[in-house]
C-alpha cells in the first residue's frame, strides 16, 4: 500500500510556522515516496473556532506551495471536499465518533463519567498538595451497568473515558524519537467523547487515521505523551497503528517556543512582509532537518529528492531570522524579473507612491525599479525604504561621510561638467550614463572613488546604494539635472 500522510490543523486563526513546517514534512515525503497527502480539519473544540481560519489555512497553504490531493479545497468562495475518505472537516462526523464510543464502552475499554468540573478540580488540589502527578482517580471506573443507566436517564451530564488497563507496558518506535515505553500507571484514563457530544482529539484522531488510511502520524512532540493512548485505543479497536514521527519544536532565536510576544510566527506574516514562498519553504525545511550533502538552497523537487525522516535532529531547530533574510535575498536575486514586479505591486500602490492604473501604465519603468534595487532587498516590503530615493529631488546628506564626499574641492567642476553631459543628451540611458562617466574621466582625470562617489551622492545624498547609472535612467533626465542643480546649490556652497 502507498504512504498517506496527513496535515490536521484546528481552524484556530492562522497557520503558524510550526504547522507549516509539520504540512511541508509530511507533504516532502509523500511526495518522495509517491503516496498521497491529505489536509483533515481539527474543529472539535467549537470554543476555539475563528470565522473564515478554514480559507485562510488553505490559502496559505496554496501560497507556500504545499497542496493536498484529498481534503477541503476552495472553489471560488465556497469550501468543498476532494478525496473518497471524507468528511474531512471533524465536525461532519459526529456520528462515527458517537457510533465508536460506543463500540469501545461495549467491550469495557471506556466507560462513562459523571464527575462534575468542581469535583475535578477538587481531586487535582489534593493530588498537588499530596505531590502526585494530577490526573483522574477513576471514581467512575467501577460504576454498575444499573447505576450507569440510572444517570444517563436521568440526564446526567458526562463524558466518555478511556479505560487503561492496569500496571501494562505500552511500547512504539517513533522514527525520530527511537524506543518509547511507558507504564499505563503513569497515564490518565483520557477523555474520548466531551459532554457536548464532540470528541477530544485523543478519539477523533484515532477512529480519522484509521478510516483514512493514514500510513504515517508526523505531528509535532507535544503529541509524544498522549501516543501510548492512541496506541491502546487502536489495539482496543482490533485495528493496526501507523507509523509515528514526533518533531522537535521551532525555537526563536532567544530559544524560547515561537510566539508572537517575539515576533512573526504566522504564514501570512511572512507573506506580507515580502518572504517569497520558495524561500519560506526552503529555509523551514532546513530548520531542524539537513540533507545529506549538506546543500542549504534547494527548490521544492531538491526537498522532495532529498527529505527523509532519518535526517530530522531530536532536539529543537532555531528559527534564525537573519539567514530567512539571506536566503530570501538570494531568491529575489533569482527571480524572473517580471514575476517579482508584480509581487512588489502591493508595496508601491498601499504606501501612496503610486496608483495600480500608474503602475499597470508603465510596468515596464517599475521593472527597471525592482531590477535596480533587488540585491539589496531582504523582503519585498524593504522596497518602501527607497521610495523617497526614487522621488525626492531635494535630499539632505545622509551622513558626515557623504559631506565630506561632496566638499572635495575638485567635486563643484565635476557636477557642473555632469550637468553638461547630461544636458546635450536627449534621455538618459545606462549606456549613455556609463559614456558621459568615461567622458568626464578623460577630460579632467578624476577616476575611482573620487569620481563615482561625488556623483552618487550628487544624485543621492548617500554614499552608498544601488547601480548609480540605472538608478539616473531611472528617475530621468530632468530629475538628474535637477539633483546636480540641486547639490551644487545646497552643498557645495556656490
Amino acid at each position: 500500500m502507498s504512504v498517506r500522510l496527513r496535515f490536521a490543523p484546528s481552524p484556530t486563526g492562522y497557520v503558524h510556522i510550526g504547522g507549516l513546517r509539520t504540512a511541508l514534512y509530511n507533504y516532502l515525503y509523500a511526495k518522495k515516496e509517491q503516496g498521497q497527502y491529505i489536509l483533515r480539519v481539527e474543529d472539535t473544540d467549537q470554543t476555539r473556532l475563528v470565522e473564515g481560519a478554514i480559507e485562510g489555512m488553505i490559502k496559505a497553504m496554496s501560497w507556500a506551495g504545499v497542496m493536498h490531493e484529498e481534503g477541503p479545497v476552495l472553489e471560488g468562495d465556497k469550501i468543498v471536499e476532494i478525496g473518497e475518505y471524507g468528511p474531512y472537516v471533524q465536525s461532519n462526523r459526529l456520528e462515527i465518533y458517537k457510533k465508536h464510543s460506543d463500540e469501545l464502552i461495549e467491550k469495557g475499554h471506556a466507560y462513562y463519567c459523571f464527575c462534575s468540573k468542581e469535583r475535578m478540580e477538587n481531586v487535582r488540589e489534593t493530588q498537588k498538595a499530596e505531590g502526585k502527578t494530577p490526573k483522574y482517580d477513576g471514581h467512575c471506573r467501577h460504576l454498575t451497568k444499573e447505576e450507569v443507566k440510572t444517570k444517563l436517564a436521568a440526564g446526567e451530564s458526562h463524558v466518555v473515558r478511556l479505560k487503561l488497563p492496569e500496571n501494562r507496558v505500552i511500547e512504539f518506535d517513533d522514527l525520530i524519537k527511537g524506543h518509547i515505553a511507558v507504564n499505563t500507571n503513569d497515564m490518565d484514563d483520557q477523555v474520548l467523547m466531551k459532554a457536548d457530544g464532540f470528541p477530544t482529539y485523543h478519539m477523533a484522531v484515532v477512529v480519522d487515521d484509521h478510516y483514512m488510511k493514514i500510513t504515517h502520524v508526523v505531528r509535532g512532540d507535544e503529541w509524544l505523551i498522549s501516543t501510548p493512548k492512541h496506541i491502546y485505543t487502536y489495539e482496543a479497536f482490533g485495528w493496526k497503528a501507523p507509523q509515528f514521527v514526533h518533531l522537535p519544536v521551532i525555537l526563536s532565536q532567544s530559544k524560547k517556543k515561537l510566539s508572537k510576544r517575539e515576533g512573526d510566527v504566522s504564514v501570512e506574516d511572512f507573506r506580507k512582509k515580502g518572504y517569497l514562498p520558495e524561500a519560506l519553504i526552503n529555509f523551514i525545511a532546513l530548520v531542524g532537518w539537513s540533507p545529506e550533502d549538506g546543500e542549504e538552497i534547494m527548490s521544492m523537487e531538491a526537498l522532495i529528492e532529498k527529505f527523509s525522516f532519518d535526517r530530522v535532529s531530536k532536539s529543537s531547530g532555531v528559527f534564525d531570522v537573519d539567514k530567512l533574510n539571506w536566503m530570501n535575498n538570494h531568491y529575489i536575486k533569482q527571480y524572473d524579473l517580471v514575476k517579482l514586479t508584480e509581487l512588489c505591486k502591493p508595496y508601491f500602490v498601499d504606501s501612496g507612491f503610486t496608483t495600480e492604473a500608474n503602475f499597470e501604465a508603465n510596468k515596464q519603468w517599475f521593472e527597471k525599479v525592482v531590477q535596480c534595487l533587488r540585491e539589496r532587498l531582504n523582503k519585498l516590503d524593504e522596497i518602501e525604504s527607497y521610495f523617497d530615493l526614487l522621488s525626492n529631488n531635494h535630499f539632505k546628506l545622509e551622513d558626515q561621510e557623504a559631506e565630506s564626499m561632496i566638499a572635495l574641492e575638485h567635486v563643484p567642476v565635476l557636477l557642473e561638467t555632469l550637468k553638461t553631459k547630461f544636458s546635450e543628451l536627449e534621455t538618459l540611458e545606462v549606456a549613455n550614463v556609463k559614456a558621459s562617466f568615461k567622458a568626464i574621466q578623460k577630460e579632467l582625470g578624476i577616476k575611482g572613488k573620487d569620481l563615482f562617489m561625488p556623483i552618487r551622492v550628487a544624485i543621492t545624498g548617500q554614499v552608498h546604494g544601488p547601480d548609480i547609472a540605472l538608478l539616473i535612467e531611472i528617475i530621468g533626465k530632468h530629475n538628474a539635472i535637477e539633483r546636480i542643480e540641486h547639490s551644487l546649490t545646497a552643498f557645495c556652497n556656490l
